[in-house]
């Protein structure tokens, strides 16, 4: 017995002892180290650590243009769930399935259909640095100094199954199932949801944008409007609010005046008829409607593209909270 506790304390002293000289070489070794390299190998540490949290759980976005106004303002500054819809494993490259998929009237962060890239090691890089700065810089701008639209926010005003289109501006919804179109406002209220919509078009404003889309189609066409009434309306009143409209008329009176063309009919009827959202894919739109480039002009997005959900408003002060 008596050499068996002598045994143990022998034993115990040697990994006291052990523990005590690592320590010490540890310190020395820490003492010795350069400064400057161990507030690098600090700075990395954290980049590293701030980079996985970005990439794959939640990333800081600043809010570029007043799209989603009032939803969210200019510069706001969110967070974005990355996980929610499945993360990329490296930015901008092969992204992670996931069994949920967005939600009608969800704030997502999406890659836009328009933006061309400048190559992959350009994309890595951007997205790498934009992550690590909480989104406080962006080297991807066009050559005004404005950030180029690489990724954009929108609500999901239609999911897979839906139809939908525009009638001056207002958004109506064939959800499956259903035969009639709903006007978006009258869904909201059936649905218990809130509307977040903004308009900066009154619905008067519609007679002088159809107005203005036939007289530049008769000019375009180099023949003389006779009608006085179109040229009184498209020289008043507030003509160009709704693009998407004034494209839709446009094509209507280039059909009209060149009805063998089947290009303009088919563009025309495009804009009428709306879209039909296939599965995998959503509807984006601003809350902003009347100045917003989203779906109208691109039609719908994959939810390949579809990077996470919009969450939480963390700066400025006064505007921090939950994004609904």
């Amino acid at each position: 017995m008596e050499n068996f506790l002598a045994t143990v304390q022998i034993r115990t002293e040697k990994i006291l002892t052990y523990r005590k000289i690592k320590k010490l070489r540890q310190k020395k070794k820490q003492q010795e180290k350069n400064p400057i390299l161990d507030w690098i190998e600090a700075f990395l540490w954290a980049a590293g650590v701030v980079l996985l949290i970005n990439q794959y759980l939640f990333q800081a976005y600043q809010i570029p243009s007043g799209s989603m106004i009032d939803t969210l303002l200019v510069k706001d500054h969110i967070f974005v769930n990355k996980i929610i819809f499945g993360p990329e494993l490296i930015p901008g490259r092969m992204k992670i399935p996931s069994v949920i998929k967005p939600e009608r009237y969800d704030v997502m962060i999406f890659e836009s259909p328009t933006y061309i890239s400048k190559g992959p090691v350009f994309d890595i890089f951007q997205r790498i640095l934009y992550m690590l700065t909480l989104s406080l810089i962006d080297i991807d701008k066009d050559e005004n100094g404005n950030p180029k639209p690489h990724f954009l926010i929108k609500r999901a005003a239609a999911v897979e199954g839906d139809s939908i289109r525009f009638v001056k501006g207002e958004v109506q919804i064939k959800p499956p199932g259903f035969e009639e179109w709903i006007d978006e406002s009258y869904f909201h209220t059936i649905s218990g949801l809130p509307l977040t919509t903004r308009r900066l078009v009154s619905p008067s404003d519609y007679e002088n944008i159809r107005a203005s889309a036939f007289v530049d189609a008769y000019s375009n066409s180099n023949l003389n409007m006779s009608n006085e009434a179109l040229l009184k309306l498209a020289s008043s009143g507030n003509t160009n609010g709704d693009m998407f409209a004034w494209m839709k008329y446009r094509n209507e009176a280039l059909y009209t005046i060149n009805p063998q063309d089947r290009r303009y009919g088919v563009l025309w009827r495009k804009f009428e008829s709306g879209w039909y959202i296939p599965k995998g894919w959503l509807m984006p739109l601003g809350d902003n409607r009347d100045n917003s480039k989203d779906g109208r002009y691109f039609g719908p997005v994959s939810l390949k593209n579809v990077l996470g959900k919009a969450m939480f408003k963390y700066w400025p002060v006064n505007r921090m909270g939950k994004i609904e």
